[in-house]
């Protein structure tokens, strides 16, 4: 076994994986294991036992790689079995994938059953690890299959029963929410809805910027506007697309203004538009103040769904308002920049001018 060597504290403390281990993150399980040099043995990184000096830790990347080092299975958190989390985490793999295969949606007490839990369990756990309830799930997936079944020609009916829904009413209830717009539009590919839009140039590139009669619906950010353009014009190739207004022209000048001072109060009308979990991520983002960072992780933790970091990884990744929703605010653990979609350089550029 390796000597303890003191002088790797501050490399222990500078990585990454230090904070999740102070943290006991268990959504931290299977990325990594750390061993203790004093004793010889290796954890997980939520393992209840007392947590060893930095200097006398190593971390590894698998069970395997430290035994591989020399180093025994704790035998209070077995890193070297399957874990409770990884366990929960396949029986919800398989209720999606049930509840994607099924005609209709299965009932909360049928997915249970599959997974030889009680319905109040299951639905915990499941609510745990995605985020959002089986019925959200089913309902966005419904949602999902009658976007795709409009875009592709399909009548609205067909979509509204392929897609699962027991009657067209219910179906219509929802519409506004799922689409956006009156499912005959949509398929029509946005005819007779009117958006307002105009592209202009900030600090960081080609702006564009897009409205509905409900309030702001894309900023997008790049560094050609005609290939900003094109891809908006893309989603709604009929749509009644307005320029040249000089209120939106005004519009416009007020998100400019918020992409040169993102620490700025945004007050914009916005139309919002996504999944219910989608929207509690969302939101959770506009109230992180300028000048704060946060993982996923913390993201994850803040709307109640501690286990959902890749589901709240994905929800920022859709995120079509840049800067009014300020997912630019989410960093890797340790502070490293995360994904962003409109590119790392216009990440760093807008948290540098949120700096105090």
């Amino acid at each position: 076994m390796a000597k303890t060597d003191p002088t790797l504290a501050a490399a222990v403390v500078a990585d990454p994986r230090w904070r999740s281990l102070i943290a006991r993150d268990a959504s931290a399980d299977g990325a990594f294991v750390y061993a203790v040099q004093t004793t010889g043995v290796y954890c997980r990184p939520a393992c209840p036992s007392r947590l060893a000096k930095p200097e006398n830790i190593r971390f590894f990347a698998s069970a395997a790689e430290a035994e591989a080092a020399g180093f025994r299975p704790c035998k209070r958190c077995k890193p070297n079995t399957r874990s409770r989390l990884s366990a929960q985490a396949e029986l919800v793999a398989a209720a999606c994938r049930a509840i994607e295969a099924a005609e209709t949606p299965p009932t909360l007490a049928d997915l249970a059953a599959s997974a030889a839990l009680s319905p109040f369990h299951f639905h915990r756990i499941f609510k745990a690890h995605t985020g959002v309830t089986p019925r959200a799930y089913a309902a966005a997936l419904r949602a999902r299959r009658v976007r795709h079944a409009l875009g592709n020609g399909g009548t609205v009916t067909g979509a509204i029963y392929d897609a699962g829904y027991a009657s067209s009413g219910r179906f219509y209830a929802e519409s506004d929410a799922v689409l956006g717009m009156t499912p005959s539009r949509y398929r029509a590919g946005g005819t007779a809805t009117e958006i307002r839009f105009a592209v202009a140039i900030s600090s960081l590139g080609a702006v564009l910027v897009a409205e509905t009669e409900n309030g702001i619906c894309a900023i997008d950010l790049g560094d050609d506007p005609e290939t900003l353009i094109e891809a908006f014009q893309a989603r709604f190739p009929v749509a009644q697309l307005v320029g040249d207004d000089a209120g939106f022209a005004t519009r416009v000048a007020q998100v400019v203004a918020l992409i040169e001072t993102p620490s700025s109060t945004c007050d914009l009308p916005l139309d919002i538009r996504g999944t219910a979990f989608q929207h509690r991520v969302w939101e959770a983002l506009r109230r992180v103040a300028p000048g704060e960072t946060l993982t996923y992780t913390e993201l994850a933790a803040r709307i109640g769904a501690p286990k959902s970091v890749r589901a709240v990884a994905r929800a920022c990744a859709s995120n079509a308002l840049a800067v009014a929703i300020p997912c630019h605010r989410i960093v890797r653990v340790g502070g490293g920049l995360a994904g962003y979609r409109w590119g790392l350089a216009r990440k760093q550029a807008l948290l540098d001018r949120e700096k105090p």
